[in-house]
């Protein structure tokens, strides 16, 4: 089976209405993100994350997986494919997909502030006061900036074998994921799918780039990976 990597950013989720705070101003549904997605920003305000966290976790329970991530699935039966994700959403795994890495998180999920092993699965409101089974309180299990990327060396792993590298709505500009296309093989296809594509991106590799929303172009794109 070929090995297929999809790395997948915010305007894959943005098809099916989840908003990001890259498209225009630099803020996320109203917010500086440095207030609501940064480790000083939950020192400072804790209660104003967990409400932020709180609202998006109730909009993910209003929006569906969209024909990207449908099709994405449905490659499992004909390739071997792996998506790294930068989304905080489960979009993909309730489109079907079952190797999902998360790189930044995952917004059904809270962990302990003292213990970063003590995950749980969250899907109603998290706020001070909840505590964990060691009676530390709970925060989203969530990759802030200003914080590392647990994950980013196992999602490297698996880019650095893949013969298609695929990536789909996302500015390259948010680094450390950013730079895990520098671990393709030489051999490894390289295709840049987004409506708005970063053309400054500083590598000699070849890359395919193809300008339009990611449901349209993974529509067409089978016949020739």
């Amino acid at each position: 089976m070929k090995k297929i990597c999809v790395l997948t950013g915010a305007g894959i989720s943005a098809e099916s209405g989840i908003k990001t705070f890259r498209d225009s101003d630099g803020l996320w549904e109203g917010h500086d993100v440095m207030e609501v997605a940064s480790i000083d920003g939950w020192h400072k305000n804790p209660n104003l994350v967990l409400d932020f966290y709180n609202q998006r976790r109730a909009q993910l329970k209003e929006v569906k997986p969209n024909r990207a991530h449908e099709i994405l699935a449905e490659w499992q039966d004909k390739y071997e494919v792996t998506i790294i994700t930068q989304n905080v959403d489960n979009l993909h795994e309730r489109a079907g997909s079952k190797n999902v890495i998360h790189l930044h998180g995952e917004l059904l999920k809270v962990r302990s502030t003292k213990n970063p092993e003590l995950v749980y699965d969250w899907t109603t409101d998290c706020n001070l006061g909840d505590l964990c089974e060691n009676e530390s309180q709970l925060r989203p299990d969530i990759v802030w900036f200003g914080e590392e990327v647990p994950l980013l060396e196992l999602a490297a792993s698996i880019v650095a074998e893949c013969e298609i590298l695929l990536i789909i709505g996302t500015s390259l500009v948010v680094y450390p994921a950013a730079q895990l296309m520098y671990y393709a093989p030489p051999f490894a296809e390289i295709i840049y799918i987004d409506k708005n594509p970063n053309q400054s991106i500083a590598t000699n590799r070849k890359i395919k780039t193809i300008v339009g929303s990611a449901s349209q172009c993974l529509s067409e794109i089978e016949a020739f990976i």
